[in-house]
């Protein structure tokens, strides 16, 4: 089944656990677990380094991730764009969480995720 012709709850059993395990894996820092569902473009942008920089600063500034709500996906032919309200443990007020989610060789990897 294509990420197109999916249902958007179908869609979000796909990407919530993937965005649980980044989450999980930025909070410990741990890059080879934060990069194992990314394309292989994504891989060659999240350094270890960068990745630790990232994690630090926003750990230090708003805290750890909190809960999470969807909002939105956005499909289109080859991926699907998945939006969530998030919230963090220091920081007040509302977030946005992304995920670009793409189809390859029938496997689901995060081709651009933030949270901002």
């Amino acid at each position: 089944m294509t990420l197109e012709s999916m249902s958007d709850e179908e869609i979000l059993h796909i990407a919530n656990p993937i965005m649980d395990n980044l989450m999980d894996a930025s909070t410990a820092i741990d890059h080879a677990r934060h990069i194992r569902d990314f394309s292989d473009r994504m891989k060659t942008l999240v350094t270890k380094e960068y990745l630790q920089k990232v994690c630090e600063k926003y750990q230090r500034e708003k805290g750890y991730f909190s809960r999470r709500e969807p909002v939105a996906v956005f499909k289109r032919p080859g991926a699907a764009a998945i939006i969530w309200k998030q919230w963090f443990t220091k920081a007040p007020g509302e977030f946005v969480a992304e995920m670009l989610l793409v189809e390859k060789d029938g496997t689901f990897l995060v081709d651009h995720v933030m949270v901002f």
